[in-house]
């Protein structure tokens, strides 16, 4: 299986809001950067949007070092958090739906394609990579409110 390593991050200029995600996929010393845009959003979405996003840009089953500075991403696998939602039929601890149940589900769906490691990584800290994922989805908020700005003066 080929092993890439990806890192992803997502941005929310208000929460909610207009929101921006970002990766970069990596494969044999190959970088690749994706990012993209959704208007009425949350942070939470825009962190699970772009694990999702990277996921469906692989081709064929992979081997994946995944990288994100979002605790509620990460810590869902690491922690076991989705095993227990699925048990529960996708409740919490507190018997309350799980949020964002459409992308927990096709997070869950890419999983079974691909074999994932999850690394939690400190936000806007030292990590190029999730430096890098950062300054994409937040250039695509920028990007928008731009626009809008302009829109408006018109």
């Amino acid at each position: 299986m080929k092993k890439v390593t990806i890192y992803t991050d997502g941005a929310c200029s208000v929460n909610p809001g207009p929101g921006g995600w970002g990766c970069v996929l990596i494969y044999n010393g190959v970088e690749r950067e994706f990012s993209g845009f959704v208007n009425d959003t949350t942070n939470n979405r825009m962190e699970m949007f772009a694990v999702i996003e990277a996921l469906k840009k692989l081709k064929e089953p992979c081997d994946i070092d995944l990288y994100s500075d979002s605790a509620y991403v990460v810590n869902a696998f690491l922690q076991k958090w989705i095993d227990s939602w699925k048990i529960k039929d996708w409740k919490t601890s507190d018997n309350k739906p799980v949020k964002n149940l459409d992308l927990w589900l096709e997070l869950d769906n890419l999983l079974q394609i691909h074999k994932v490691y999850w690394h939690k990584v400190k936000g806007h800290s030292t990590d190029v990579y999730n430096n890098r994922c950062d300054a994409l989805a937040r250039g695509e908020v920028d990007r928008y409110l731009k626009e809008k700005s302009e829109e408006n003066k018109n």
